[in-house]
């Protein structure tokens, strides 16, 4: 793994915003608008596309903190489990499948997709903003798998365990920018 020789040994995405903090107040508060903002998505959908997304992408450091979320919000844990073991989705939810099976292929495939994909996501009712927030989860945590991966990040129970905490105690509609002042990133 790529860690930093400036992060402890047991670093966290904390670290790495406090000793990189160019950019990350607009990215966390892009975290906020994407999932927390208004949405056709429930918040735990959300964090469950994080999470599948995470997954895919073999980031299990954001795989298991934004499952914890989900969890957190509503999810059950059983589910996040079926879609890692069985990603065939169509077993999932009748609604959410046609989703995931396009941020699957998305992330796997992206130059690979079609309007059929799309299509499949509309003919159950989602509209195209419901679309376009799905895609802006997927590409924002295809974007923070390369930080966490690229700066030698490792999951830890502590951190589930923590990140469990803050957002069961602290229902913000801001976690992300909470987060971030707490770290003293944001003002």
């Amino acid at each position: 793994m790529g860690q930093m020789k400036d992060l402890p040994s047991d670093a966290n995405l904390g670290h790495v915003f406090q000793r990189f903090p160019k950019g990350v107040d607009h990215l966390l508060k892009y975290h906020d608008a994407v999932l927390r903002g208004p949405s056709e998505f429930t918040i735990g959908e959300r964090e469950l596309i994080a999470a599948y997304v995470s997954s895919l992408n073999s980031c299990y450091y954001c795989a298991g903190v934004h499952s914890v979320i989900a969890e957190t919000f509503g999810i059950e844990v059983e589910t996040f489990q079926m879609l890692i073991e069985n990603p065939d989705t169509d077993t999932f939810s009748s609604k959410l499948s046609p989703i995931l099976n396009y941020l699957r292929k998305l992330t796997l495939n992206p130059s690979k997709m079609l309007h059929e994909d799309a299509e499949a996501v509309r003919t159950v009712g989602w509209s195209e903003d419901a679309l376009f927030e799905a895609i802006s989860v997927c590409a924002l945590f295809s974007f923070m798998h390369r930080i966490v991966e690229g700066s030698g990040l490792n999951t830890s129970t502590e951190a589930r365990t923590a990140t469990r905490e803050r957002h069961r105690n602290g229902k913000s509609d801001t976690p992300y920018t909470d987060f971030g002042k707490r770290l003293g990133i944001i003002g």
